[in-house]
């Protein structure tokens, strides 16, 4: 029977496989299936600036409604726990402690100083590792995209510094130099690595010219990005590396593990296949495993890392060249 235990920043897990943030993670009853259905992680779904500050916003509007009304209002007023964003917080301790497996909490700021403050509570909740979606969109075309990197790195250091456990980057594949990035926070002491955050684009309604907000799932084949950046940091980074983006079936988690990422997340695949597809996936890469005579996933993982692999053209832009030049084995030529 093939060994799937893996290990994430230091978490040791069953398996590889890791539910990421989604509506799914945000409801005790799927939480529990998804548990019992052998996920090796999950994480929560994340808990955004935008909910922080408007949450705030709207209860000290509500407190403050009927000041100076009455004097003795004041002192009257009921104190209200659990409302907004500590209600968050009070219900991801509760997930926390309907299932056995590692739950990662999950933070997307904006303002800096948000950062360090919720991570902390965040991390109070007794979350195994944090998560920290950094992507925001540079609208000040003043800004250079290395003042944005230094921020990123100044957020990472400030929150590393208040927490205790073990904290990852969920990043965008939208940097100059990736690589560069990931290795000055691999220096900042960043323990994991999500390659790569599944982002939101705009879209319209072209009758009632407004915006509108479509489901954004992903397919198969968009996992070949995070692929071919955890081949190129596979041995490179002290991080773990967490393939994300586009792995729905066994074949897809195979592929990234053998690249060398030390585990995955899946979300869109949840949705399109339902929660069961945790045990078909894991079944899938037994099989195989089993199939090969791999006996762990440390017996192959990084097998085809770019420092491995024997065909080097597999990460380099010559790989373009490649597929021209033998056109003919992909397009089948019209009869004559």
């Amino acid at each position: 029977m093939a060994n799937l235990k893996s290990t994430y920043m230091g978490l040791p897990l069953k398996n590889p496989f890791i539910a990421g943030a989604c509506s799914m993670t945000a409801h005790m009853d799927s939480i529990k299936r998804i548990a019992d259905a052998g996920a090796g992680a999950l994480v929560i779904q994340s808990l955004f600036e935008e909910q922080i500050q408007l949450q705030k916003a709207r209860l000290e509007e509500e407190l403050t409604i009927n000041d100076n009304l009455d004097a003795e209002i004041q002192d009257l007023f009921p104190d209200i726990k659990h409302s907004g964003p500590d209600e968050h917080l009070m219900w991801v301790r509760k997930a926390k402690e309907a299932v056995d497996i590692p739950v990662i909490g999950s933070l997307n700021c904006v303002n800096p100083e948000t950062w360090a403050e919720w991570a902390v509570k965040l991390a109070e909740t007794g979350v195994d590792a944090l998560e920290l979606n950094l992507f925001a969109i540079p609208l000040d075309p003043s800004r250079s995209a290395a003042s944005i990197e230094d921020e990123q790195l100044d957020t990472l250091r400030q929150v590393k510094a208040k927490v205790q456990i073990p904290v990852s980057v969920k990043l965008s594949p939208f940097y100059t130099s990736p690589l560069e990035l990931i290795h000055r926070m691999d220096t900042a002491g960043v323990d994991g690595f999500v390659l790569f955050n599944r982002l939101f684009h705009p879209s319209f309604n072209i009758e009632k010219e407004t915006g509108k907000y479509p489901f954004n799932l992903s397919s198969s084949s968009d996992h070949r990005l995070a692929l071919r950046f955890a081949g190129l940091l596979h041995g490179e980074v002290q991080g773990s590396i967490c393939a994300s983006n586009g792995i729905h079936t066994g074949e897809d988690a195979l592929e990234v593990l053998l690249a060398g990422a030390d585990v995955f997340q899946a979300v869109s695949t949840l949705y399109k296949n339902r929660i069961t597809v945790i045990e078909s996936v894991l079944g899938e890469i037994s099989a195989w495993m089993d199939r090969k005579g791999y006996s762990s996933i440390d017996d192959f993982r990084g097998k085809l890392s770019v420092k491995k692999t024997p065909d080097q053209w597999t990460y380099r832009r010559a790989q373009y060249v490649k597929m021209l030049l033998k056109a003919d084995d992909y397009v089948a030529r019209p009869p004559v």
